[in-house]
């Protein structure tokens, strides 16, 4: 009787213990991964298309799949990848994009929404943007913004989604609408706000002064300002966007949907050895690079943002660009076509030779200073680097030089056949948070291939390794290791000119 006693006891003891352990888990402990950020290695790729496949993706944590845009002739959509296993992603499904308009042109995820930015079959007339749930790919809304929307980004909160709508002319130049940025409340049923740049028309000749351009057919402020690429706060209160051909960068109220400031950028001294280029593509293939009497522009395209010690601090990517409009508007000239002034230029003949600048490729709306239809001075697109801005005051932090194209001549991976135009053209950039170390990747669309760095220190940038991407890198993504399958860090890199889609992991301390 005892012993029954006993057991009985035992058993209730047992099964009230195993009741609690249910209803309340033990927790595991999150692993800390320690990963050395120099050691970025391939580990997976998959090829989505051809020229205009994978050109942007953006990743979703919730549903571990990857959205990528695709462009491809006739066939406009955004692919769904599976990417539980990022070694051997496959493809799940697509959003068809031909109900909302043109191309897709950019992707943001948040909290289960997925984001397009769709240009308008006319891409002068207003575009929309699309939201979709990452669960079944199922719309959500459909709302109305400016021409041809860019880029897109929803705010570290998921409160708005901001768009920037670079409002390019059409092929003739004959129809120019206007640059705009729109502000999308998301919890205010995706009401809209798109705001111009009209405030600071009468600001146009001081920012003049300070290098910013104003330069199309009639040079209208509005119809030139094209806003190319935004990022945004990490309290989500303030927006930085990037106008490209107009060398500067924009700063945005997000609350108040105001443009509070415009930062002109100035030019960069080619004339020092730190700087200096190569801007021949018919030198012998030579990849030397030099001191010459050029500047360059800057023209931003990329932008990300890291925030330090109550400091925000813009990173840009200095791609360079170009208008050309066929028959309406040719922006650029060769040096060998133009006419030097003698003063300014006392070895013109010299330097206008092939091998020397007589190809590099310069604006033809800057440079003579006095008007007397000679060139005083010579600007070129691009900076071919990266650069580091104070975000309050628009002060240059940071510029890597000519670092670089010294990286891509060493991986021999620099094409001397871009020499004469923008050299490695750095397009795309990203910021990472590593541990204790702040990592930038800055996507080289001609070098084909992403420069890592610490940026721990932003005053001081470190380099670390050059990768191999595929052809013409436009997108770079990193995902942090806490919201990645592997429970490591990811870089994934999105190719515009062979649709493929590369992952790259470092490996553990």
């Amino acid at each position: 009787m005892k012993r029954n006693l006993l057991f009985s006891f035992l058993l209730i003891a047992f099964l009230g213990c195993k009741k609690e352990n249910t209803e309340t888990p033990i927790e595991i402990p999150e692993v800390i991964v320690n990963e050395d950020p120099a050691t970025f290695a391939e580990i997976g790729s998959i090829d989505v298309g051809e020229t205009g496949a994978a050109e942007i993706t953006a990743f979703d944590p919730i549903t571990n799949r990857l959205f990528v845009v695709n462009n491809t002739e006739n066939n406009n959509r955004i692919d769904v990848i599976d990417f539980k296993d990022p070694k051997s992603m496959t493809k799940i499904g697509s959003i068809s994009i031909a109900p909302y308009g043109g191309l897709v042109n950019s992707l943001s995820v948040h909290d289960g929404k997925l984001a397009a930015a769709i240009e308008s079959v006319n891409k002068t007339e207003n575009g929309k943007v699309a939201v979709f749930k990452t669960s079944d790919n199922s719309e959500i809304k459909v709302i109305n913004v400016g021409a041809l929307p860019d880029m897109i980004t929803f705010s570290p909160d998921g409160k708005y989604i901001l768009t920037a709508n670079e409002g390019e002319p059409n092929a003739t130049y004959t129809v120019d609408p206007i640059g705009t940025v729109s502000i999308i409340s998301v919890n205010d049923n995706y009401a809209v706000n798109t705001i111009n740049f009209s405030a600071f028309a009468a600001q146009r000749e001081a920012l003049e002064k300070k290098g910013f351009r104003v330069f199309g057919p009639g040079k209208d402020f509005l119809k030139d300002i094209e806003p190319e690429y935004i990022t945004v706060s990490e309290d989500s209160k303030t927006a930085w966007v990037t106008l490209q051909e107009n060398n500067a960068i924009a700063k945005i109220n997000i609350a108040e949907k105001t443009i509070t400031d415009i930062f002109p950028l100035g030019f960069k001294d080619y004339n020092t050895d730190a700087n200096g280029i190569n801007p021949s593509d018919e030198d012998n293939s030579s990849t030397t690079l030099g001191k010459w009497p050029v500047k360059g522009m800057y023209l931003p395209d990329a932008i990300a943002l890291l925030e330090s010690a109550g400091t925000p601090y813009l990173f840009t990517a200095n791609e360079g660009d170009v208008r050309e409009y066929e028959g309406a508007f040719l922006e650029a000239k060769r040096v060998k076509d133009i006419i030097l002034d003698q003063t300014a230029f006392p070895t013109a003949g010299l330097l206008q030779k092939k091998e020397q600048l007589g190809r590099l490729n310069i604006t033809s709306t800057l440079g003579d200073t006095d008007g007397d239809g000679d060139y005083d001075a010579l600007y070129s697109f691009g900076a071919r680097s990266f650069s580091i801005w104070n975000g309050n005051t628009g002060t240059q932090v940071f510029d890597s030089k000519n670092e670089l194209e010294v990286k891509a001549i060493a991986a021999s991976l620099y094409s001397d056949k871009r020499s004469d135009d923008k050299g490695v053209e750095p397009e795309g950039i990203a910021i990472g948070t590593m541990g204790a170390k702040k990592l930038a990747f800055v996507g080289l669309e001609r070098a084909e291939s992403v420069a890592t760095y610490d940026v721990t220190n932003p005053s001081a940038p470190v380099f670390l390794q050059l990768l191999k991407t595929g052809k013409e890198p436009e997108g770079v993504l990193f995902i942090a290791a806490k919201n990645s399958p592997t429970k490591k860090s990811l870089l994934i890199i999105s190719s515009e000119n062979d649709g493929v889609i590369k992952v790259y992991t470092p490996k553990n301390i």
